[in-house]
């Protein structure tokens, strides 16, 4: 392993961070709805994502959408790992490219629920939060993929069982967040109080804080037994093709 200064090489991780930032600011419910000649904004919960998609375009747009916002998610995620999974922090034991993955997904997900494109109102982070975790956990074990892969079917099948898309998706991010953390304390319990393994664990909390904060109305609704029901298995498109 080689070392890295982090004071000699700042400027490297202030790139990855606003390339990762406007990856995620790519809405691709946005795009996928405006060819269709369609605002997706307009219509359902007014939110730019896959759930919204689904319930307004049927299943097949909404796993379309899914796929770009996992692989949106996971891709920055592995390519930070790519490139800098031969270093370690100078003076420490930590991977850089350990660091780098929390970075890369922070900011994918910053991008995607707050987009500068879109006036800072972007979707809620579910699918790109799920891909970035995917990816990342993959990063440790490859064997970690399938797994996660049969969890996600897991997650999709209690949504379209139950109907509860927030819950499903809540209940999910937070599960892979956990994992992922749980990953981090293990490989690093001998310097759980080091700075770059607080600030890892600092950003995969914020991961999942952001898709909780722009859940905060759908929780409210759940508590109140007045939360929209996700149709997937019975859905019938409601958009009428001019």
């Amino acid at each position: 392993m080689t070392e890295l200064a982090f004071a000699d090489s700042w400027y490297w991780f202030l790139i990855v961070a606003v390339v990762s930032y406007l990856i995620g600011c790519i809405n691709f419910a946005v795009i996928i709805s405006h060819r269709k000649n369609s605002d997706i904004r307009r219509y359902g919960s007014g939110n730019p994502g896959t759930m919204n998609m689904t319930r307004t375009f049927g299943l097949k747009v909404g796993v379309i959408n899914f796929f770009f916002d996992v692989v949106k998610g996971g891709l920055p995620t592995l390519i930070g790992w790519i490139i800098f999974k031969d270093y370690v922090f100078a003076g420490t034991n930590i991977v850089v490219s350990d660091f780098v993955r929390c970075l890369c997904g922070f900011c994918v997900i910053a991008g995607h629920v707050f987009p500068v494109t879109l006036k800072f109102k972007g979707g809620k982070g579910i699918a790109s939060s799920m891909g970035m975790f995917a990816f990342s956990l993959a990063c440790d074990e490859w064997w970690f993929f399938p797994i996660v892969v049969v969890f996600l079917f897991g997650i999709l099948g209690y949504i379209a069982l139950t109907e509860w898309g927030s819950m499903g998706s809540l209940i999910g991010v937070a599960g892979l967040t956990i994992w992922q953390a749980a990953v981090f304390v293990s490989k690093y319990e001998n310097e759980l109080l080091n700075g770059y393994v607080i600030s890892m664990l600092i950003m995969l909390l914020g991961i999942n804080l952001f898709t909780w904060i722009r859940h905060n109305w759908n929780i409210y609704k759940l508590l109140a037994g007045e939360e929209h029901r996700t149709a997937v298995i019975k859905h019938k498109n409601k958009i009428k093709r001019k």
